[in-house]
C-alpha cells in the first residue's frame, strides 16, 4: 500500500494527533540533548518509563485544552495560546506523575524549562509553516482576490454548494458548522467539519472567516432563525440558499445564494397538505380567478397552472396586473388554455357573459379591497367591492352551474373592528347561507396576514429601512398571524378539496408575532442596529385596527377535519328572507349614494359591529368585549 493511500485512510483529526504526541516524546528527547549538552563529561541516558508516562499525560491534556479542535489550514493566534497552555499544563503534569513514579531519578531539574519551550516550538511552527504553504497556494498575497466562506449545514446541499463554489473561483470554503453528531470530524469535498452552530463565533475568528453561507434548505422556521441569530452576533455578512418548497415550485435555483429574506425566518413549518386530492378538484377542471393579478391571485394561478387545470380565466380591473400574470403564464404554461378579463366582479352584465362563455366548474373569488385605514372612511367602495362584488359572483356561479365557489376571506372578519373586516364578514354570511339555496359549493377559507403581498407592512418596513428610517409600528404590543403568499394559497386549494359547502376554514397558524419584533428583524437583516442607526417610531392604533387579530368567533365552534393543520368553523345562521332584504336595501343605499343609511344596513347585518373613526389602545378590550356577544 503507498503512503499517500496510508495517509488518505487516516482521518484527519487522527493524523493530527499522532502527529502531536510523536512532537511529545520529540520534545523530550530534545529538551534532554539541550540539558546534557551544556556538560559534555555527563552521559545521556533514558528511563524506560519516561517516554510512556509523557505520552499519556500529554496526549490527555491536549484533549482537554481542546487542541484538536483547530485546523492547521486556519492555525492563529488561538491555536498558539491553546499550544501554550497544553505545553506548560502538560510539563506540570509529567513532573507530577514521574515524582510519584521514581521521584524524578535521572530527570534534571532543568527539564520543567526546556521541555515546554521545545514542545510548543515543534508543536507551533508545523501549523503556521502549514497555513502559511496553504495561503500562498491559494494566492492570497496578491495574486487574486477571493472570499473566505464557512458553511453552515454540511447536508447534501452544502456540500453540493462547496463544489459549485470551487467551480466560481471567488470564493474559498474553509469548513463547515454542523450540529449533527455524525459529522464531528468528518471533511467533504476535502473541507472539514469545523464544530457546532453554537461554536460560530469562536471558529469564525480562528478561520478568518469573511462571510457565511446558511446551506439549510429543510430546516425548521426555529432553526433558521437561531442560525440566523448566530450570524447576527457574528457581524459577519451572510447569505442562504432557497428553502426547498421554494426549488420544487420553480421560484429558485437549488444553489442560488441570496440575502435571507424575512419570509426564511417569519414563516412556519411546511404544513403537509393532501396534493392527491389537490389535483383531484383542480387537475383538468375549467378554473376561474377573480382578481387574478393581485399578489393572493396571481400565486393562485400559477399554482392552478401548475396542478393541470384544463383552463384558466383570469379577471382583474387593473389592467397592468392582468398583463403581467396572463404574460407569466403563457410563457410558462404554453398548453393552458387560459383567457385573461379586464373587468370588475361586480359587472354583472359582463360576468354572466363570461360565466356563460367558459363555464368553470371551480371559482376563486380573490378580489377584494384590504386595506384597512384607508376603507375606514370608504364605506360605499368598500361594500361595493367586497360585499355586493361577492353576492354577484356567488350569484352568477349559481346560475352558472359552478360545482364549488371558494371565497378568500381574513382573519379581520372575526369580531370586526373595521370597516373592511365588517365588509368581509357580510360577504361570508352570504356565501354560507347562500350554499344551503344552491346546487354549488360554497366554501370561506380565512388567513392571517400575508408576507410581502401588495400594501402590506413587509414592503413598507422595507422602503423605510432603505430610506434610512424612521421605520413606524402603531403600537409596541400590536401583534399578527403571519404566512407566506404560497402557503396561503395551498391552504385555499386544501379547502376546495376539502369542503361540502357552507364553511369556514381556517389554518392552525401558530403563535402569532408582534410586529415591533418583525420591524427589528427586518432591520437586522438589512445589516443595521434597531434604535440607534433606524429608528422605530410608534404611531398610534389606526382607525379600524386592532391590538391582535383572531382566526375565529366566540360562537363559531371550531373542530379538526381530516387534515391535522386546518380546523372548520360551524357558520351561524341567518333568515335568508330577512338576509336578501337587507342586503337589498344596501344594494339602493349604495346606488343613491346614501352613507348614513348604508351605516345602518351594514349595523342592521352586524349588530355587534361597533361603528370608531378612531381607535386607541385603551379601548380596544371594551370594543372585543361588545363585540363577543355574537351576531343575531
Amino acid at each position: 500500500m503507498s503512503l499517500r493511500r496510508l495517509v488518505g485512510i487516516i482521518h484527519p483529526r487522527v493524523a493530527v494527533m499522532l502527529h502531536d504526541l510523536a512532537m511529545a516524546a520529540l520534545a523530550w528527547w530534545i529538551a534532554k540533548l539541550l540539558r546534557y549538552a551544556v556538560r559534555p563529561e555527563d552521559v545521556v541516558h533514558f528511563r524506560w518509563f519516561e517516554f510512556p508516562v509523557v505520552l499519556l499525560a500529554q496526549g490527555l491534556i491536549f484533549r482537554w485544552t481542546g487542541l484538536y479542535k483547530g485546523v492547521w489550514r486556519f492555525a492563529s493566534l488561538p491555536d498558539l495560546w491553546n499550544i501554550l497552555r497544553a505545553t506548560v499544563v502538560g510539563s506540570v503534569a509529567v513532573w507530577l506523575l514521574l515524582s510519584m513514579f521514581d521521584r524524578l531519578e535521572g530527570v534534571p531539574r532543568s527539564m520543567l524549562l526546556l521541555y515546554p519551550v521545545v514542545l510548543a516550538t515543534v508543536l507551533g511552527v508545523p501549523r503556521l509553516a502549514y497555513r502559511y504553504w496553504k495561503d500562498s497556494r491559494l494566492g492570497i498575497a496578491g495574486e487574486r482576490s477571493v472570499r473566505r466562506v464557512l458553511i453552515l449545514g454540511a447536508d447534501r446541499a452544502g456540500e453540493v454548494l462547496s463544489r459549485d463554489l470551487r467551480r466560481d473561483g471567488g470564493y474559498l470554503v474553509v469548513g463547515f458548522l454542523d450540529d449533527r453528531p455524525a459529522m464531528r470530524g468528518a471533511s467533504i469535498n476535502g473541507h472539514p467539519v469545523l464544530g457546532l452552530f453554537e461554536q460560530l463565533p469562536e471558529i469564525t475568528r480562528e478561520a478568518a472567516v469573511e462571510m457565511l453561507l446558511i446551506a439549510l434548505p429543510n430546516a425548521s422556521v426555529s432553526e433558521m432563525r437561531r442560525v440566523v441569530a448566530l450570524c447576527d452576533a457574528s457581524g459577519l455578512p451572510y447569505r442562504t440558499i432557497p428553502r426547498l418548497e421554494d426549488v420544487v415550485a420553480g421560484r429558485a435555483q437549488f444553489n442560488e445564494i441570496k440575502e435571507v429574506a424575512i419570509e426564511d425566518l417569519l414563516g412556519r413549518d411546511t404544513v403537509e397538505l393532501d396534493w392527491t386530492a389537490i389535483r383531484e378538484t383542480i387537475g383538468g377542471r375549467r378554473v376561474l380567478v377573480t382578481g387574478g393579478g393581485g399578489s393572493i391571485g396571481s400565486e393562485l394561478c400559477r399554482q392552478v397552472a401548475r396542478l393541470g387545470a384544463q383552463s384558466l380565466v383570469v379577471v382583474d380591473h387593473s389592467e397592468y396586473n392582468l398583463y403581467q400574470i396572463t404574460r407569466e403564464l403563457r410563457a410558462n404554461y404554453p398548453e393552458l388554455l387560459l383567457e385573461g378579463v379586464l373587468a370588475s366582479c361586480g359587472d354583472s352584465v359582463l360576468m354572466r357573459k363570461v360565466l356563460a362563455e367558459t363555464q368553470p366548474q371551480v371559482v376563486f373569488h380573490a378580489a377584494a379591497y384590504k386595506h384597512v385605514p384607508m376603507l375606514q372612511g370608504q364605506l360605499r367602495a368598500a361594500f361595493l367591492n367586497n360585499v355586493l362584488g361577492t353576492r354577484t359572483m356567488a350569484d352568477l356561479s349559481r346560475d352558472a352551474g359552478v360545482e364549488c365557489f371558494v371565497l378568500i376571506s381574513t382573519d379581520k372578519a372575526v369580531n370586526p373592528t373595521s370597516v373592511m373586516g365588517a365588509c368581509k364578514r357580510i360577504a361570508e354570511i352570504w356565501c354560507q347561507n347562500l350554499n344551503a339555496h344552491a346546487d354549488t359549493r360554497y366554501i370561506t377559507v380565512r388567513f392571517g396576514n400575508v408576507l410581502d403581498s401588495a400594501g402590506s407592512v413587509v414592503p413598507l418596513f422595507r422602503q423605510q429601512i432603505r430610506a434610512g428610517g424612521p421605520v413606524t409600528v402603531t403600537h409596541p404590543e400590536i401583534s399578527r398571524y403571519f404566512m407566506t403568499i404560497p402557503e396561503a394559497c395551498q391552504l385555499i386549494l386544501q379547502a376546495a378539496s376539502l369542503g361540502n359547502g357552507g364553511e369556514i376554514f381556517a389554518l392552525d397558524m401558530g403563535e402569532p408575532m408582534k410586529i415591533r419584533d418583525l420591524a427589528e428583524q427586518m432591520i437586522r437583516l438589512a445589516g443595521k442596529k434597531p434604535g440607534s442607526e433606524i429608528p422605530i417610531v410608534y404611531t398610534g392604533l389606526r382607525a379600524g385596527e386592532k391590538l391582535f387579530e383572531e382566526l375565529f368567533h366566540p360562537l363559531e365552534q371550531y373542530s379538526a377535519t381530516t387534515h391535522a393543520k386546518i380546523f372548520l368553523a360551524q357558520h351561524r345562521q341567518v333568515s335568508w328572507d330577512l338576509l336578501q332584504a337587507m342586503m337589498h336595501k344596501a344594494a339602493e343605499m349604495v346606488a343613491t349614494d346614501n352613507d348614513e343609511e348604508l351605516r345602518r344596513c351594514v349595523s342592521g347585518l352586524l349588530p355587534s359591529f361597533r361603528w370608531s373613526e378612531t381607535a386607541q389602545p385603551d379601548n380596544v378590550v371594551s370594543i372585543r368585549r361588545q363585540e363577543n356577544t355574537g351576531e343575531k
